[in-house]
């Protein structure tokens, strides 16, 4: 086993983190808090804060199913490959949260208890509703509440418009489906029905991408009939962040009807959250209530 000794245990522990999902949510975060007209040091801070949630939840993920990744195999899971020791990772989702629950404080009392609660939600996941027809939730609650932390983030504690809380809701589902579609023989063979699993593939790919589609129709209705609509470059900005998601669901469809349950159905939907968000971001969208 690895020692916390070990030069390579950084790399191992970020390895354990679950990088893809928690770069991408600290980038979804710090985009729509820069969107919103934060001062930069706030940007920085609502960055850092999700970061260290999303490391906390990664790790106790790989913590707690260390036992069930080593039974299937898991080879993109270093404990599972005894790689490093599971007391190492499980100090360091400790360690990760309690730097999350530090730095949330700093972020004014709407942003933090927001933050606090999504932490929750994603170690609730972890710790056993992933093996439940409710495991869907904590992704429902925790990708809705994201924009509250990133809006509500400040003095000023402003609040996020409905849309973009229910776009990033909507988002959870389809997160959540599409992330745990490629591990569906070993989930089963290791006891774990979740809301996807007892959907099956392909009732799970179609809610997903159909969960897509719900989520860039909220964008582009929050942009443009909103109480404070986009105008002229904005329009076409928020036409073509639709568009360009919808290509991406019709193609994530097509993968799941030819039973191709691979990581690019989970890669699909984040690239249209990165689409959807950076868009708002240069169309100028209010996203304050």
């Amino acid at each position: 086993m690895t020692s916390g000794r070990d030069p390579h245990v950084v790399r191992l522990l970020f390895a354990s983190s679950h990088p893809g999902p928690t770069v991408t949510v600290t980038v979804l975060a710090a985009v729509i808090a820069a969107a919103v007209g934060h001062p930069v040091w706030l940007v920085v801070l609502v960055a850092l804060t999700v970061v260290a949630g999303q490391l906390s939840i990664g790790l106790a993920n790989d913590w707690i199913d260390a036992d069930r990744d080593r039974a299937v195999g898991r080879s993109d899971k270093p404990v599972a490959r005894g790689l490093i020791a599971v007391e190492t990772v499980r100090t360091a989702a400790f360690v990760t949260a309690g730097a999350a629950v530090v730095l949330s404080l700093f972020l004014g009392p709407v942003a933090a208890v927001a933050h606090l609660v999504l932490v929750a939600a994603g170690w609730a996941y972890d710790a056993g509703l992933k093996r439940t027809v409710w495991s869907v939730v904590p992704f429902v609650v925790a990708f809705g509440l994201l924009p509250v932390v990133a809006v509500a983030a400040g003095p000023e504690q402003l609040w996020p418009a409905w849309w973009a809380i229910a776009t990033g809701a909507v988002f959870g589902v389809a997160i959540h489906c599409t992330n745990v579609l490629p591990d569906l023989v070993d989930d089963a063979a290791t006891g774990v029905r979740g809301f996807p699993h007892r959907l099956g593939l392909r009732g799970a790919g179609v809610v997903a991408f159909g969960s897509l589609v719900v989520a860039a129709g909220l964008v582009l209705g929050g942009q443009v009939l909103g109480d404070d609509p986009v105008r002229g470059v904005g329009v076409v900005l928020a036409v073509v962040g639709a568009v360009v998601v919808l290509a991406l669901a019709v193609v994530g469809v097509r993968l799941v009807l030819a039973g191709r349950a691979s990581r690019t159905l989970f890669r699909l939907v984040i690239a249209s959250s990165l689409v959807l968000v950076v868009e708002l971001g240069l169309a100028g969208a209010r996203l304050v209530a």
